[in-house]
């Protein structure tokens, strides 16, 4: 939209100030965006959603426990993910440039995962004593996503065909001088970079790249995933995105600019200000959210809201190359993730053993008798600390 205004002001004979096109501006102008939509439309999105009947469904199979603890949230309305991604698309359309790869990357990623996450919360409400889109269903659209985004990274593609794939330079120093070697798609993704260290921990090539194939995966659908874990209580995984999507924006400015670029010596990725753009439109999506989901919570994020917002999280990852760095800043997510499959194998395999009183590990807590405040508070802490730990990372390299 902002460009497309520039050009029908050239052509009226107006001038849009220069600002306007800085990155820096429109990541602003993206939060602001969203930030005051989800707070001042939310009500009216909750209130429809109120009408629909879209009441959050509680978990009693396995921890009976909870049913007693969030039996007052039965009523709350869920889906609210859905006026987050609306919030993020016009920002998108105002603020971001859809020539650029990148914008139409992310595009897809939040029309594709939300499009799965609503489906499931639809089931889950049409049906009652619907588990929504069981958990292979789920995995396998998820799944069909990471791979076509995968492919589509890692395949060479000329320079005059459209929607070329990404590339960056970067910066290794030979002798006294620093010089720039400029990376196709392949070379990009075949480089993997850990915090603290600015050097590539290992580079794939050739048919290592099938591995790089794995790990986009992985990264792209275990972010999707484990988001969606983490949605359990008022305010707790609103607050961590908020964190976890300042850092990858902060990464993305960084990256975006050639000298920044080769001081911090991470890779410099032109256009990348796009995904700042976006993920600062996320932040704000999500800070706004927080106003209707604080304890207690007026609405609930829903599948539609924690699996596409994981999602984009991870995607963000890969294009900056900061999977690692995005798995430290989003430790909760992690650790939220780590605990299900923990208690999921233990059970397996150890007759019926559980090593956690309820999982995901909030749940935990819960069930140790903290109150619900008390846990999302100390998981923001901790977030807050790795995510403040994952931006010094940049510095101390």
């Amino acid at each position: 939209m902002l460009i497309f205004l520039h050009f029908l002001g050239l052509h009226l004979g107006i001038k849009m100030p220069a600002v306007f096109f800085y990155a820096s501006t429109r990541m602003m102008l993206a939060a602001i965006t969203t930030l005051l939509f989800t707070i001042f439309l939310g009500p009216w999105f909750i209130k429809k959603l109120y009408e629909l009947k879209t009441g959050q469904s509680i978990r009693v199979e396995d921890c009976p426990l909870l049913a007693e603890l969030h039996m007052k949230k039965k009523e709350t309305p869920t889906m609210g993910g859905i006026f987050i991604l609306i919030s993020m698309l016009l920002a998108m359309v105002l603020w971001m440039d859809f020539s650029s790869t990148y914008t139409m990357i992310l595009a897809v990623a939040t029309i594709w995962l939300g499009i799965i996450g609503g489906y499931d919360d639809y089931l889950k409400l049409k049906y009652k004593n619907s588990k929504g889109l069981s958990a292979r269903k789920k995995m396998l659209f998820q799944t069909i996503f990471a791979a076509l985004f995968s492919v589509y990274l890692l395949s060479p593609v000329a320079m005059d065909d459209m929607f070329v794939p990404p590339s960056a330079k970067e910066y290794v120093q030979e002798g006294k001088t620093t010089v720039s070697h400029t990376l196709t798609s392949q070379e990009m993704m075949g480089r993997y970079y850990i915090p603290f260290y600015k050097e590539p921990i290992f580079i794939l090539t050739g048919v290592g790249l099938g591995l790089s194939f794995l790990i986009t995966w992985f990264t792209v659908t275990g972010a999707s995933n484990a988001v969606n874990l983490t949605d359990g209580l008022d305010g707790l995984a609103a607050g961590c995105i908020v964190m976890v999507s300042f850092v990858l924006g902060i990464v993305a400015f960084l990256s975006n600019h050639a000298d920044i670029a080769r001081y911090l010596h991470i890779l410099y990725i032109e256009g990348s200000g796009e995904i700042a753009i976006y993920l600062f439109a996320l932040a704000g999506a999500a800070l706004g959210f927080m106003w209707l989901n604080g304890h207690p919570a007026q609405v609930f994020m829903g599948d539609i809201g924690s699996l596409s917002l994981g999602g984009i999280l991870g995607v963000s990852s890969v294009l900056l190359r900061k999977e690692i760095l995005f798995a430290l800043a989003g430790g909760i997510f992690v650790a939220e993730a780590l605990s299900v499959i923990l208690q999921v194998g233990s059970y397996k395999l150890r007759n019926k053993k559980r090593i956690f009183l309820c999982s995901p590990l909030h749940h935990h807590f819960e069930y140790k008798g903290w109150p619900e405040t008390k846990v999302v508070m100390r998981f923001w802490i901790i977030g807050f600390i790795l995510a403040m730990i994952a931006l010094a990372s940049l510095k101390f390299q």
